[in-house]
């Protein structure tokens, strides 16, 4: 791969273990899983293979694993199947200021349907305070939906102490799990989650191959009606192939994760500083020390993000300005928004997530362009010119 890349939370790059795991399962073995002869029974044993996998990956049970097409259907289905299966409790749901839009359009959708919804904020650093979770919930409150880690700024939501607040009072909790799982350590049982949401793109795997893990015994209504797969709460044709390499992703990641996160926080650690030493005006999001050891947001002001972007291209550094799924939308960042940033600096967001593929060398290179952009960038702005004269 020509150039830098750092738009890890974006996608990941298939690694050659799991492209070559996959590739069987498209024609030598391309049975269906329900099948009774050979093919069938072979393609049957994968998927399974794979369900163990992940189920390895975050700590649970495989039959509590179900495989979806995508991260963001494994949202939906934990949103809305979780809070129509146990309407009859009530129709409240509470979720924080940040969550990603897989989660916040299916709580709208719902909302439009008769459903209340409670949202909690975040400070500064994009916590969310567990007692804000607590002050939400009501008689009828069916279920809270805090993701794990946040994708544009990094920062990890203290899902433990939240799940401990949602069991005492019988409530579910869901967590999007997506940009943390296959990254950091996580453990359904320790978090206490009934519902937790994750994709294999995000830890090298491929897109289209998602879970959701279901707690034994948590009721849910399927998204998808049709055939009895995955237990009758998934209907549609198994991908195979998908889930293969799912499983093969779940299985690399679990395998090397305390040598990648050490790896990687250290080469995060040595980009911000480069950043923060090297430029004025520049706001470092997120919080400090529970945040995703690849993940680097920062606002650079009196810069446009899009501009930054481009130029950065030129120097052979691929990043992005938060959320891809956002990322052609003209306002500012709710995840942003939500921390207090004002909109002008929300403008020149630019998120730098690493990899494993990532080295100290590509870090320093960064380091080396990223001030001359900006500088670049500045010295057209009649606004920094301005604070400049005032300083």
């Amino acid at each position: 791969m020509n150039g830098i890349y750092l738009d890890n939370m974006a996608t990941t790059q298939c690694r050659p273990e799991i492209f070559d795991a996959m590739l069987p399962w498209f024609m030598e073995h391309f049975g269906n899983p329900l099948s009774l002869h050979k093919l069938g029974q072979e393609a049957l044993v994968a998927v399974e293979n794979a369900r163990s996998q992940v189920a390895a990956l975050v700590n649970s049970a495989p039959d509590e694993i179900i495989f979806t097409g995508t991260g963001t259907e494994s949202c939906n289905f934990a949103v809305k199947g979780l809070a129509q299966a146990y309407a009859k409790k009530g129709r409240h749901l509470v979720i924080s200021a940040i969550e990603h839009h897989a989660v916040f359009n299916p709580v709208k959708y719902l909302e439009k349907n008769g459903y209340e919804v409670t949202e909690v904020p975040v400070d500064a650093s994009g916590l969310v305070d567990p007692e804000d979770v607590a002050g939400a919930i009501r008689p009828d409150t069916v279920l809270v939906s805090v993701m794990l880690a946040n994708n544009e700024i990094g920062t990890i939501q203290p899902v433990a102490e939240i799940g401990a607040i949602t069991r005492q009072r019988g409530v579910l909790l869901h967590a999007d799990g997506c940009a943390a799982v296959g990254n950091i350590p996580v453990d359904v049982a320790a978090l206490g989650v009934d519902a937790l949401s994750l994709s294999g793109h995000k830890f090298n795997g491929p897109k289209g191959a998602g879970a959701l893990y279901l707690k034994k015994g948590t009721r849910i209504t399927p998204l998808i009606h049709g055939g009895v797969q995955e237990q009758g709460r998934r209907a549609g044709a198994d991908n195979v192939p998908a889930i293969v390499g799912l499983g093969k992703a779940a299985e690399l990641a679990a395998a090397g994760m305390s040598e990648r996160v050490s790896r990687i926080t250290a080469m995060r650690n040595r980009l911000v500083r480069g950043i923060l030493d090297n430029i004025d005006e520049v706001y470092y999001n997120g919080h400090a020390e529970a945040r995703l050891p690849g993940h680097v947001n920062v606002a650079v002001n009196f810069v446009e993000g899009e501009a930054l972007l481009l130029l950065l291209m030129h120097e052979g550094i691929m990043a992005s300005s938060g959320s891809t799924c956002t990322s052609k939308a003209l306002k500012a960042s709710h995840v942003l928004s939500a921390i207090g940033l004002p909109e002008q600096v929300c403008q020149g967001s630019l998120q730098l997530t690493l990899g494993a593929g990532n080295t100290i060398a590509e870090m320093d290179k960064v380091i080396e362009a990223l001030p001359r952009v900006v500088s670049r960038l500045r010295a057209m702005s009649p606004l920094y010119k301005k604070s400049a004269a005032k300083a």
